[in-house]
């Protein structure tokens, strides 16, 4: 008999853990830091108790929420295909990919949650690095401003984009062109 392949079952989304992230991120956008952890487990459709064994306290979620933030703008910078896109196309991936999550971000900044800056720079700061150093070698992007203040104007129009989003009358796909436009349109060369 030939051996049998060893086949496990793919790991499980744990739900209930899906849901109290979700959660916070809606509840802590709202309310800010007058939002306490039975709020977020209402808001989740838990018990307190159920909350409490997922995330003991407060600094436990926001650690928990900061690594899902990052992992989900990693799987976004992946699947955006970065390097097989133009440089424009790269950049409004970017900005749209960004403008997505941005409400997790928020909610991190105001509650003065530091991300892991090692895997933050290896997951998203070098892909995006890496489109910019591309535009600018292939003169897509101008080369008479230095990258890393083209980086961070681009930074400003991120945030601005996540703004936008967040406007029940313009959404993440005319925030997310509209800011790519206007960056682009300063910093291609003349």
């Amino acid at each position: 008999m030939p051996p049998q392949p060893d086949v496990r079952p793919a790991p499980l989304v744990d739900r209930t853990a899906e849901a109290i992230l979700d959660a916070a991120v809606r509840v802590w956008s709202e309310r800010g830091g007058l939002a306490n952890l039975t709020d977020v487990a209402a808001a989740a459709g838990v018990s307190r108790a159920t909350l409490y064994r997922y995330y003991p306290n407060r600094d436990v979620l926001l650690k928990a929420l900061a690594a899902h933030a990052l992992a989900d703008s990693a799987s976004r910078v992946v699947a955006a295909g970065l390097d097989r896109a133009p440089v424009e196309v790269a950049i409004e991936r970017i900005v749209r990919g960004f403008a997505s999550v941005a409400d997790h971000y928020t909610v991190l900044a105001a509650e003065q949650v530091e991300l892991d800056l090692d895997e933050k720079e290896r997951l998203i700061e070098a892909p995006i690095r890496a489109v910019f150093e591309r535009g600018v070698e292939t003169g897509v992007l101008r080369q008479d401003i230095p990258l890393d203040v083209l980086r961070e104007l681009f930074g400003g129009v991120l945030l601005a984009a996540a703004k936008l989003a967040a406007r029940p009358d313009i959404g993440i796909e005319e925030a997310s062109a509209a800011a790519t436009s206007v960056f682009l349109a300063g910093a291609r060369p003349h």
